[in-house]
């Protein structure tokens, strides 16, 4: 059986989008409104309204996956929204959760930096390049990714602002839960 339903991914990238506070508090912008991403599509403000809404009605919210594995979830997403910039995540990695451990780990050594979103079309039009204009997803989840699709959203450390930041910064956060979990 096919699992993803014609689950589509779009990867997102960038130094200045992803925060890490605290070791497992991790924020950013998942999709970023009217950038062309490396597969030439773009997202259009308000696409994930009706997503986010209906999934709110619901009860139900975005999951965080590794890498998109829906059997590798690492965390929590515990707000997910769309502002003028695009969608903003905001959420914990589960310190008990091994695979989450080792996202710290990763994002610490500067091995994993991107974000990507799973979702399905659900209106798509051309705009006048040519290019697919995103104008209603259905969104699924938001996955820390080796190889993000849209190079604008990263991880960042505690005092970041998401308009920039030092991946040094965000080492030394990571190093410093690595030493904490080696030590329980």
């Amino acid at each position: 059986m096919d699992m993803d339903c014609g689950l589509e991914h779009k990867f997102c990238r960038g130094a200045d989008d992803l925060v890490v506070t605290d070791g497992t508090v991790i924020e950013g912008y998942a999709s970023l409104f009217d950038n062309r991403d490396r597969g030439g599509d773009i997202v259009a403000k308000g696409a994930y309204a009706a997503s986010l809404k209906r999934l709110a009605q619901e009860g139900r919210g975005v999951k965080m996956l590794w890498q998109h594995d829906p059997g590798q979830p690492i965390g929590v997403w515990d707000e997910v929204r769309e502002d003028a910039r695009g969608l903003y995540v905001k959420g914990r990695l589960l310190d008990g959760v091994a695979r989450a451990r080792e996202a710290a780990a990763l994002i610490a050594a500067g091995a994993i930096d991107g974000l990507s979103i799973g979702y399905r079309t659900v209106r798509a039009a051309k705009n006048d390049r040519g290019r697919r204009l995103l104008q209603e997803l259905e969104l699924w989840e938001v996955s820390l990714v080796t190889f993000p699709m849209l190079p604008s959203a990263r991880v960042g450390a505690k005092g970041d602002t998401l308009d920039g930041h030092d991946l040094r910064d965000l080492a030394a956060v990571f190093e410093g839960a690595r030493r904490e979990l080696a030590q329980s």
